[in-house]
């Protein structure tokens, strides 16, 4: 048993007949947003994409519709009962309406693709213009670094473009990487943690009119709560104390909805500043254009059209595609973070199980010992590796003599199996556990 090499002898055809249909199953078995390496959270098969902290929107919603619910249920009715027809009937309903368009707006904000920018599964090829190399020792190659920005122009001016070493490309203007997320988005303006989203090219309009439409919620309830407490004191010829003790949910209102409407409202004009000036929040608060010219600023009615009337790009990301293990870019360009535990064995064990007739290989791990074990095309070369006995000896062996080598292959083919599928739940419960291949060669 010492020094001899793991696999001497051809594994049985039927052991690679199963693998080999598992690495085929492997192309149609996951999809982009199962192995996305961004922190998003996705629902209906990717359909909708949220950010990590999406569990907001349960406040969000909470903090708008519970209000809105005791307007509705406690003064809208009665106001509509004191107005008279036919202009009572709308006060209700118009409550109902503004809220049902805010829930969905908040829904469309949240749950699209705000504009990710696709990773890159290598760094760009460095330009000789814009690339430096510095001298290696040993007379090897010299190691080429990109530049951290390139000058790229936008209307005539020169904008500055920094290299994104999460994504490992340089992110187009206006695009700004999300920690929160762990994505490169497209006119990024922020993260906002109200809706549990990054806010970009794809929902900044959404996002408006959340803000906008609350906003007028806020007034709107207002208002009618303090017609409410006149038409009280006005009916029963009590003054304002009165009024509020015959109507305490009015009271509430007008105390909860005077504080809401200070702070959704002042996002609102600040936003439309910003609108009307083409800026995004981030841009505003690190770049201050004050001073110097906007190259985005297109005048206001088409700052505005441009928001609110241009159509809106597709995704950069088919988050519905399928993913291939065997695909050379797939270990850099996604993760098994938002798998369950069962899908990750299934996605890397397909991964590892995937044969090159040419030059098969097996990626094992006995005890702590990393080894990495390449056969030829007749499994008989192991690049002169050997396990050596002071780390770890295999637990069965094909080679205890003649007359049982059939029977040990097939022994071992099993072992092998059932230690692979053993350390792939292992490395997939990790947190820590390394991107692309599980195992490295020693």
């Amino acid at each position: 048993m010492k020094g001899r090499s793991l696999f001497k002898s051809p594994l049985p055809r039927s052991y690679l007949s199963d693998t080999s249909s598992a690495s085929s199953a492997a192309v149609a078995t996951h999809r982009v947003y199962q192995v996305w390496r961004g922190k998003n959270r996705f629902l209906c098969g990717g359909r909708l994409i949220f950010g990590p902290d999406a569990s907001s929107i349960v406040l969000t919603v909470a903090l708008i519709m519970t209000p809105l619910a005791l307007f509705v249920a406690f003064v809208s009715f009665r106001v509509a009962d004191l107005i008279g027809k036919p202009l009572g009937t709308a006060v209700p309903a118009t409550a109902m309406a503004v809220g049902v368009f805010d829930v969905v707006v908040l829904v469309l904000t949240s749950g699209r693709d705000p504009g990710i920018i696709a990773r890159n599964a290598r760094p760009p090829e460095p330009d000789d213009a814009d690339s430096t190399a510095s001298p290696a020792a040993g007379g090897r190659a010299p190691s080429w670094s990109l530049p951290p920005t390139r000058d790229v122009y936008v209307n005539g001016m020169v904008v500055k473009v920094k290299y994104c070493h999460t994504c490992m490309l340089y992110r187009p203007p206006r695009c700004s990487h999300c920690s929160v997320c762990n994505n490169c988005v497209d006119r990024f303006d922020h993260h906002c943690p109200w809706v549990g989203q990054c806010i970009g090219r794809r929902n900044y309009r959404f996002f408006f009119m959340f803000i906008s439409s609350t906003t007028f919620l806020c007034l709107y309830v207002f208002g009618f709560s303090w017609v409410n407490l006149f038409l009280i004191s006005r009916q029963y010829s009590v003054g304002l104390g009165g009024a509020v003790a015959d109507s305490p949910v009015s009271g509430f209102l007008i105390a909860y909805t005077f504080v809401t409407a200070w702070f959704v409202g002042g996002l609102t004009a600040f936003h439309s500043y910003l609108v009307c000036t083409n800026q995004t929040t981030y841009e505003n608060f690190r770049y201050r254009y004050e001073g110097k010219a906007n190259p985005f600023n297109r005048g206001a009615a088409a700052n505005v059209a441009e928001i609110f009337f241009s159509p809106i790009p597709p995704s950069r990301i088919d988050f519905r595609a399928k993913v291939s293990p065997a695909d050379p870019d797939a270990a850099a360009l996604y993760y098994l973070g938002p798998l369950s535990s069962e899908s990750r064995i299934s996605f890397y064990t397909r991964a590892s199980l995937s044969f090159d007739m040419a030059k098969a290989s097996f990626d094992l791990n006995y005890s702590a010992k990393r080894t990495s074990v390449a056969s030829s095309s007749d499994f008989g070369d192991i690049y002169g590796h050997q396990v050596s006995t002071a780390h770890q000896q295999p637990r069965h062996s094909i080679f205890d003599g003649p007359g049982r080598e059939s029977r040990k292959v097939e022994e071992e083919a099993d072992a092998v199996t059932a230690e692979l599928g053993a350390t792939m739940q292992q490395y997939g419960a990790a947190a820590d556990r390394p991107r692309g291949r599980e195992f490295e060669a020693v």
